[in-house]
């Protein structure tokens, strides 16, 4: 029975390296899947899933009006089956992407597995990570150490010129120079006298 997986974890912890392991891992088995990514990141390509490490993949862009259910079922018609649809930075899809992947699920019987971030910056969350709360049939988190201890860390810092910041937009695609993974102790340290 498939079901609908949200991988949530803070910056570095290896939601993109995850995906690219998977995809391989079914692969390798001949079992072909399919990937997304949203096209605001634009960090390795608009149709790349990229990790640290350096590793890449092709993804198909998704944007706000991309419908991802019936994107599954054209590539169904066209290619046969997938054993499953990988989804990276799931945190800026919106709402109704959310329910169309609870359809790939339920109608089309292939398992979904949604990685991102579960809280932004200011320690709110997306809206694409508050939907996969709700209609997920299984929430794992994958776990990182503070970038400053070694305590888990389950929040995230924006920096804009090596400066801590907890203003702005709620989305501005970064990477380790814009963003570090914190525990809670030291996220309030770097907030205490501001």
């Amino acid at each position: 029975m498939a079901q609908l997986y949200f991988k949530y974890g803070t910056m570095n912890s290896g939601k993109s390296f995850e995906i690219i392991k998977v995809a391989h891992n079914y692969e390798e088995q001949g079992k072909p899947v399919l990937i997304f990514t949203p096209a605001i990141d634009t960090r390795n390509g608009s149709d790349q899933v990229g990790s640290r490490a350096g590793f890449t993949r092709p993804a198909i862009a998704v944007d706000d009006n991309t419908n991802l259910y019936d994107s599954v079922k054209t590539q169904l018609a066209e290619s046969g089956r997938f054993f499953c649809v990988l989804v990276d930075e799931a945190q800026w899809l919106k709402k109704h992407h959310i329910v169309e992947l609870t359809r790939v699920v339920d109608e089309l019987n292939v398992p979904v597995m949604a990685f991102g971030l579960k809280n932004d910056f200011q320690n709110e969350l997306f809206e694409g990570s508050y939907n996969l709360l709700i209609y997920a049939d299984k929430i794992e988190e994958i776990k990182t150490i503070c970038w400053y201890c070694d305590r888990k860390a389950t929040m995230v810092i924006r920096f804009k010129d090596d400066i801590p910041v907890n203003e702005g937009e709620q989305i501005q695609v970064g990477g380790s120079e814009d963003y570090k993974p914190v525990c809670r102790r030291c996220y309030n340290e770097a907030f205490k006298n501001k």
